[in-house]
């Protein structure tokens, strides 16, 4: 089966009657005005011949694509909502994603993935943190495309444009401070190291808490990948009388203790009361529903892509800070309601 001629704009530019070069401004929106009646002309003779732009052509014409990279570590639950709601933020100012997973914090995919977007000429980048570390992200990104962090703290200037950040370490300090309120004699963090950074803030939020609101209180730490759930919440309800506390990474981590201490027949919220971070579906639909922090996923993609557009409009620093901090909002359910 032989492959479909393409159309060039040679054939469009006869069926419009118009010169070449009109095509080439309407189509891909020159500077030069045209009357309403030919650019009528134009779009209606490439829609019949069902012509279709070369947009990298075009971008690197005009040295620019209107296309934003964005490497995310997953496509599914939160990561999954901020990429959609990047791409309608993108959208609402003229701009598309090409989105790509590093496979849960690969370097070596998340290396490839960068090349790729700056070989494809993009404007700009968005990161979800970056195994990569400092050095080996300046040794790529150093062709002046800007980049902005998504949760990446601390990332060198000269690397990143900014960074817009999820106020994790303080909702885990708060969750401390309402397990404490709520009674628990001590307090466990659930945790996701293979997260990395974002593993590493929580932990972080969940220590400043303990200092700050747990004086007294013993306190836990554990890694969700391999663990027993059940048997280690078995081995808790068995050495503590009290009320136990517990924050889990995220909901699917908090789902996995509700189930488990609904097999064991272990009271919640009067034995354990437990707190997931996200606010998903599944917090609000399991029984007893899960208390969660919400993420503010429009204000986050808002953020990011703002920066980028600014630093487009090359822009002098406003006094912006160049890492925003925005904050999540407790949502009380059952698991922690007495």
């Amino acid at each position: 089966m032989s492959k479909p001629k393409q159309v060039t704009i040679v054939e469009v530019a006869e069926a419009a009657g118009v010169s070449i070069a009109t095509v080439s401004n309407v189509l891909n929106r020159g500077g030069i005005r045209s009357s309403k009646e030919t650019i009528r002309k134009v779009e209606l003779a490439a829609e019949q011949l069902g012509y279709r732009r070369n947009t990298m052509a075009a971008g690197l014409s005009r040295n620019k694509t209107y296309e934003i990279g964005v490497i995310i570590p997953a496509l599914g639950s939160y990561y999954g909502q901020l990429a959609e709601h990047l791409q309608l933020e993108a959208h609402n100012v003229g701009y598309h994603l090409s989105v790509f997973s590093s496979g849960g914090f690969d370097p070596a995919i998340e290396r490839r993935h960068l090349e790729v977007l700056l070989e494809r000429r993009v404007d700009g980048l968005i990161c979800h943190g970056l195994a990569m570390g400092f050095e080996t992200t300046r040794s790529i990104v150093n062709s002046g495309t800007p980049l902005v962090m998504i949760n990446g703290w601390n990332w060198p200037e000269d690397i990143a444009t900014g960074a817009v950040n999820l106020g994790f370490a303080g909702a885990c300090e708060q969750s401390v401070k309402v397990l404490v309120d709520r009674g628990c004699g001590t307090i466990c963090y659930i945790g996701s190291k293979g997260s990395k950074v974002i593993d590493e803030r929580r932990r972080l939020g969940f220590q400043s808490g303990m200092a700050q609101h747990g004086s007294g209180i013993g306190h836990e730490i554990a890694d969700s990948k391999g663990l027993d759930i059940g048997a280690y919440l078995s081995g808790l309800v068995q050495r503590y009388q009290h009320p136990i506390g517990i924050i889990a990474f995220d909901d699917h981590v908090a789902l996995r203790i509700l189930s488990a201490a609904n097999r064991l027949g272990i009271d919640i919220p009067n034995r354990i009361r437990l707190i997931g971070i996200n606010n998903d579906y599944i917090a609000k639909e399991s029984y007893p529903g899960i208390s969660s922090w919400d993420i503010p996923y429009y204000e986050q993609a808002h953020q990011a892509i703002g920066k980028l557009l600014h630093k487009f409009g090359s822009k002098e620093d406003s006094g912006e800070d160049r890492e925003i901090e925005v904050p999540l909002t407790f949502i009380e359910r059952e698991t922690t309601k007495l």
